[in-house]
């Protein structure tokens, strides 16, 4: 859908008793400073004594003068203030650096060494910030965004809260189903900085009701990035932290949020990922069984009875090992992978939300290799079956394979990267018999959706 004006919300009911104070009519540096330090120095003093899940509550109503909730302009009428939300951000720790944009909170590019000491590149996405504006307005492929108010799909745009039916929009299908949030998800909003340092930053973002759903929420989107020596990481490791933590602040309301990372861990120096790229999801021996527009339909399959066992990852085996096994799998007429997988936890991870390590990948190719460890209960898993070519591989990219004398492809071609969303069960909202609505349902008084993933980075021979 394409945007031609900047949507102005509405302030927040408490700036017209306090806009003086806590909503001056211009923020300037020295008021976020502000802002930002009596944010730390409170929430800091409450987390002494206060429960991690109140602990967080409490810290996320304190920031929601300092979120936006515009959305973006079309590219071809970008103003010096929508310019502001493709700036980038660059954050560090020894041979890991992430790059960011405000607009979707969006992860537009990682680097990290291969096998030889080279630095690549393994996330899809494009050198030219504003080129992420009109993939929103064409083919929209959500790269390296947050995807939200509910990630996913939702069957009929349509759920039950407390008795009360809502109704949001269907952007998919010519109707059928929502995906991603609606026509203006939060791949389109204009996130705030609200902390940035060296290794660290984080995107805030005000939702008032967008898209029709229920209530308010705040979220902050903290990325983070580090080497350090933990008994998480013995080996020191590189590593990036994702944290997704969002409160409802005026209604229950169904929350489920995703980053939309597309990964190539061969840097494109081969034309896919087929053939050199292993994967490995050791606890997910079920999955979500989808119709013919890749809605559920209220099924789950054992990944070992159905499709020969192509969707079988509970060792590790090639991508392209069996995927031309799995034809209707993503909808009719699909091959490929667009599959919400269970992380079923073993008892030694029993906890509902503790970190699990939930998949592996790595590339022959380059040697590089990621572990993800996350707190969700699933894993949907895109394999870029719809990339036909038309996308050219970023330049930067281009210009490190060329150097290396490698015969690298140009294009992002079909089954050229494979998207990683950790999230919950999709439209569970809509399955409350799988007993999931716990995790995605959310309200004032309760504690905040927390999606937390590490993705970390070694080699491989």
């Amino acid at each position: 859908m394409v945007r031609t004006g900047i949507y102005r919300p509405r302030l927040p009911w408490f700036c017209n008793r306090l806009r003086s104070v806590f909503c001056p009519a211009r923020v300037s540096p020295r008021v976020l400073l502000i802002y930002g330090v009596i944010f730390l120095s409170a929430t800091a003093l409450l987390g002494v004594k206060m429960h991690v899940k109140s602990y967080f509550a409490v810290a996320l109503s304190g920031l929601p003068v300092l979120a936006t909730a515009t959305s973006a302009s079309s590219n071809s009428n970008v103003t010096a203030e929508d310019a502001a939300h493709f700036k980038e951000y660059t954050i560090s720790a020894g041979n890991i650096n992430a790059t960011f944009i405000p607009y979707g909170a969006r992860l537009t590019s990682l680097l990290v060494p291969d096998r030889d000491g080279n630095v690549q590149d393994v996330v899809v996405g494009y050198d030219d910030p504003l080129q992420y504006l009109t993939d929103t307005e064409t083919v929209h492929t959500y790269f390296g965004a947050v995807v939200g108010r509910y990630a996913n799909r939702i069957k009929n745009g349509t759920f039950n809260v407390r008795g009360q039916t809502y109704h949001i929009p269907e952007n998919e299908h010519d109707g059928e189903d929502t995906l991603h949030g609606g026509f203006i998800g939060y791949d389109q909003r204009n996130w705030t900085v609200t902390s940035y340092t060296d290794s660290h930053i984080t995107f805030t973002l005000l939702d008032e009701a967008f898209q029709g759903f229920p209530g308010d929420v705040i979220t902050h989107a903290i990325y983070s990035v580090d080497n350090e020596v933990t008994p998480e990481n013995p080996k020191g490791l590189p590593q990036l932290t994702t944290k997704l933590v969002s409160l409802a602040l005026t209604e229950r309301t169904p929350i489920m949020l995703a980053n939309h990372i597309y990964w190539n861990l061969n840097a494109f120096k081969e034309s896919t990922i087929l053939n050199d790229t292993y994967l490995e999801m050791p606890w997910s021996p079920r999955y979500v069984a989808v119709d013919g527009i890749e809605v559920p339909n209220g099924t789950i399959l054992e990944v070992f009875d159905t499709y020969n066992g192509a969707l079988d990852f509970t060792s590790s085996k090639l991508v392209g090992q069996d995927i031309f096994e799995t034809e209707g799998l993503c909808g009719t007429g699909c091959t490929g992978y667009d599959t919400c997988w269970m992380v079923d936890r073993p008892p030694s991870y029993s906890a509902p939300d503790s970190m699990i390590p939930s998949l592996r990948m790595s590339s022959n190719t380059t040697g590089i290799a990621l572990e993800v460890t996350t707190n969700q209960n699933a894993l949907q898993i895109y394999t870029c079956n719809e990339l036909d070519g038309t996308i050219p591989v970023r330049a930067s990219q281009l210009e490190r394979n060329e150097a290396e004398g490698d015969n690298a492809t140009s294009t992002i071609n079909q089954f050229g990267c494979l998207v990683i969303e950790t999230e919950g069960w999709i439209d569970a909202i809509n399955y409350p018999e799988w007993g999931q609505q716990t995790t995605q349902f959310y309200d004032p008084f309760g504690p905040p959706a927390i999606n937390w993933a590490t993705y970390r980075f070694d080699t491989i021979s």
